[in-house]
């Protein structure tokens, strides 16, 4: 097993600046576009991206916006890769915040430290800006947190005299009082084609999965703290106290068929759920991620940039579109008044306006602004995304949906830790070894 030093991480610029070497050296950025006009093709898979696309046509006349939705996870980094070679790239595309080293090292997206850097650093706090600025460079303009939150069924948690659980203790006996209560429910759930939410948890937890010394990465993705999470987890779903489930329509027909009666996840879901099961309305809450020892402390599971591809055919009005889409309230507020997207913009200063935008309704009242700010604030610093995070995902996704069969998750996390020293040493980076 690699092992990390102990020596402070000041974050995610700091350890991406070994991508430097890799991204270009000083200097070779692109340089400010003249032309705001004209045609923009735009990628996304976020919810919301079709109605923020029409709000920004109907307000810039000079720019048409052309919205395609595109399937989330590796197989939409696949797709966005092969068009980047192949030369049919878009113009702006969403990347997660994980992915984004990955693109940025291989030259897959454009250096916007002279078009949108100035923009990152004015608007974002710190915290939002070390998730795109990697290797000295700004290469995305950051869209939203995703902190983590628990949303539950309050009627059936009342009706059952089941308390909200503060420690992940108590979460374990939540989910043993709802199978006793109604066998075909569950209070939690453990997805099998995603492996964000087992990452934001082990983040949580402490985890450092990578790190750097001067000239070298240092990976440790089977950490103590990851591995108390993966075996938590495991345990939960080896004893079906959790359902192993894709996080896309079984996991909803799981909610609507009161199958899931709660469950972790980021802020995002509110607004999925509201969308997708619209008839529960009132019926559900949301409360703080239960945490290890009862203190505030929390994980990001998603989040998202906006990036131009290598090969955009229009990337002065790409950057005024992107501008506008993370950092205008007219912008923002197109994104949440559809109903379908409840996102925590990364800029702060944006946050009353997707609050007032989003409503209480569904939730009976309750702001879940409120909780989505509270976790915000209680994640842990010095996470660190890894070089080669596709690989790293892929090798925890082939063996999480063995965990309900007793697969151990933190033999799962030793192996994903195995395939990402090997892809790292195979692209020529340097591994530290204990």
């Amino acid at each position: 097993m690699l092992r990390r030093t102990t020596t402070a991480l000041a974050g995610s610029v700091l350890a991406l600046a070994l991508l430097a070497t890799a991204c270009g050296g000083p200097g070779q950025g692109s340089s400010p576009a003249a032309k705001k006009t004209g045609k923009v093709t735009f990628w996304s898979f976020v919810k919301g991206s079709d109605e923020v696309a029409a709000a920004f046509n109907r307000s810039h006349p000079d720019i048409e916006v052309t919205f395609e939705t595109v399937p989330s996870g590796q197989e939409y980094y696949s797709k966005l890769t092969n068009a980047v070679k192949a030369g049919t790239a878009p113009d702006v595309a969403v990347v997660e915040y994980p992915n984004l080293p990955e693109f940025a090292a291989q030259g897959k997206i454009e250096d916007l430290s002279a078009t949108l850097g100035p923009l990152v650093k004015d608007r974002f706090p710190a915290a939002a800006r070390q998730l795109v600025d990697l290797g000295g460079r700004t290469w995305a303009v950051p869209r939203d947190a995703a902190p983590l939150m628990m949303m539950y069924r309050k009627d059936f948690f009342s009706r059952h005299e089941i308390d909200v659980p503060t420690t992940w203790d108590a979460y374990r006996k939540m989910t043993e009082q709802v199978k006793k209560a109604d066998p075909d429910a569950r209070g939690g759930v453990l997805y099998t084609d995603n492996p964000g939410l087992l990452t934001a948890l082990a983040w949580q937890a402490g985890g450092r999965w990578f790190g750097t010394g001067k000239d070298s990465w240092k990976v440790d993705i089977d950490d103590g703290p990851s591995k108390k999470t993966a075996d938590y987890w495991g345990d939960l779903a080896h004893k079906g106290l959790v359902r192993s489930l894709s996080s896309l329509d079984p996991f909803w027909t799981s909610v609507q068929k009161e199958q899931t009666v709660a469950y972790v996840c980021a802020s995002w879901c509110a607004g999925a759920q509201q969308a997708t099961v619209p008839d529960q309305k009132g019926k559900w809450a949301v409360a703080p991620v239960p945490t290890w020892d009862g203190k505030p402390a929390s994980g990001m599971y998603g989040g998202s940039s906006f990036v131009i591809p290598k090969g955009s055919d229009n990337s002065g009005a790409a950057a005024e579109f992107i501008k506008w889409i993370t950092t205008d309230p007219k912008g923002m507020k197109a994104w949440v008044a559809s109903g379908t997207s409840s996102l925590f913009p990364a800029d702060p200063s944006l946050v009353p306006v997707t609050k007032a935008a989003f409503g209480t309704e569904y939730y009976g009242g309750q702001d879940v602004y409120a909780i989505g700010k509270a976790s915000y604030e209680a994640i842990p610093q010095g996470w660190t995304w890894g070089p080669v995070m596709g690989t790293t995902n892929t090798a925890i996704v082939d063996e999480l949906p063995k965990a309900a069969d007793g697969t151990s998750l933190p033999g799962v996390l030793s192996l994903a830790e195995r395939a990402t020293v090997k892809q790292m040493r195979q692209r020529g980076m340097k591994v530290t070894a204990p």
